[in-house]
C-alpha cells in the first residue's frame, strides 16, 4: 500500500462466487486493480508504480471463465489477463483431462505428474493413445467465446502455448511452434496482438525466454509466489505469480492472494495446518495441476497448472 512492490495473481477455474469475492474484498480494502498494459508502462517508466497495486491473471481458458470470471470483471470494472492455450479451443478439452478419465474408467495410464517429467514426445505418444479411447466434453472456450470476451474492456488475452506441453521437456523446434503458432491463432480470432505468456505449470529457462523474445511477447508470467519489485521488473520475462488454491477457504485466499500464505511457508519451510480436502483435490485434478502436497515441509506451495 505504500508503493514498494505489487502483488499478481493467478487463478486457474473459479467459481463465480470464489473470484467475485476476491474482487470485493481487494476493491473493500483500497487496491489498484491494473493491467498488463499497465504493468509495460511501469517496466517502461511510462507509468508510476501505483500504491496498492494488483494484477489479475487466469490461466489456461476454461470455458466456465466466460461467466464466472469476464462477467465479474465487466460487472466491478477491473482488468484481468486470461492465458489461453490454443489447442484446447479447437478441440475441446486439455490433455490430462485424458489421463484423468482414464484413471476413473479405469484404463492403464501414468499420472499427470509422471506424465509431466517425462519427455514431450513420449507424453505426447501416450495422450495419443488415450485420446483414441476416451470422449470428453468440452472443457476449453470455443473460437467464438474467446473473440467474445477480448470486445470486453476489460479483458486482454494472452498466450499458453498451443498444446500445453511442459517447454522444458520439448525439442527446440518445438517450443519456438507452440509460441509462435499459439500467438498466431489468438491473434486471429481476436483482431488483437498478444504480447503476454505464461509459461504451462511454471516452466521455462533460457532457451524458452529467448524464443518468446524473439516472437515479439513482450511479458512472460512464472508462477514464483513473489512480490513484483522494481528490481524483478528487470526481467521482464519472468515476473512472479501468487497462486489461488480454488475450493479453499476466503480466510486463506485472502492469505494467498497478498502473499503471506505461500512466502512465509516457503522461508520457514513449515508445513501447512490445514489439510486438503477432496474438492480441494477434486478441483487440482480439473485444471491439470498436481495436487499440493500442503503436509510436506519442502512442497508448501500450490503446483501451477
Amino acid at each position: 500500500m505504500h508503493g514498494r512492490f505489487m502483488l499478481s495473481v493467478y487463478f486457474h477455474k473459479p467459481s463465480k462466487r470464489e473470484f467475485e469475492a476476491c474482487v470485493k474484498w481487494l476493491k473493500k480494502n483500497g487496491f489498484t486493480f491494473i493491467s498488463t498494459s499497465d504493468l509495460e508502462n511501469i517496466i517502461q517508466h511510462e507509468l508510476e508504480l501505483p500504491k496498492g497495486a494488483i494484477l489479475l491473471t487466469v490461466d489456461d481458458g476454461w470455458q466456465t471463465n466466460e461467466a464466472n470470471i469476464v462477467e465479474v470483471v465487466n460487472k466491478y470494472h477491473v482488468p484481468v489477463t486470461i492465458f489461453i492455450s490454443s489447442e484446447p479451443v479447437e478441440e475441446g478439452a486439455y490433455w490430462w483431462s485424458y489421463v484423468t478419465k482414464a484413471q476413473q474408467l479405469p484404463l492403464q495410464a501414468p499420472s499427470k505428474h509422471a506424465l509431466k517429467q517425462l519427455q514431450n514426445e513420449a507424453r505426447l505418444s501416450i495422450v495419443r493413445d488415450l485420446r483414441a479411447k476416451i470422449t470428453l466434453p468440452r472443457e476449453a472456450m470455443t473460437v467464438e467465446q474467446v473473440k467474445r470476451i477480448t470486445a470486453s474492456g476489460y479483458v486482454t488475452v494472452g498466450g499458453h502455448t498451443h498444446t500445453h506441453p511442459i517447454l522444458i521437456n520439448c525439442e527446440d523446434e518445438v517450443v519456438y511452434e507452440e509460441l509462435r503458432i499459439s500467438k498466431q491463432k489468438l491473434e486471429s480470432w481476436t483482431g488483437a496482438k498478444v504480447n503476454s505468456f505464461a509459461y504451462p505449470n511454471g516452466n521455462y529457462g533460457s532457451r524458452e525466454i529467448k524464443a518468446l523474445q524473439d516472437l515479439e511477447y513482450r511479458l512472460a508470467f512464472s508462477s514464483d509466489p513473489l512480490y513484483i519489485t522494481r528490481e524483478k521488473l528487470k526481467d521482464r520475462y519472468e515476473i512472479p505469480r501468487f497462486g489461488l488454491l480454488e475450493g479453499a477457504s476466503m480466510a486463506e485466499n485472502i492469505c494467498r492472494m497478498v502473499g503471506v500464505w505461500q512466502t512465509v511457508l516457503h522461508k520457514l519451510r513449515l508445513p501447512s495446518s490445514r489439510k486438503p480436502t477432496e474438492k480441494d483435490r477434486q478441483n487440482q485434478v480439473q485444471s491439470g495441476e498436481t495436487p499440493p502436497l500442503l503436509s510436506n515441509v519442502e512442497s508448501p506451495l500450490v503446483t501451477p497448472g
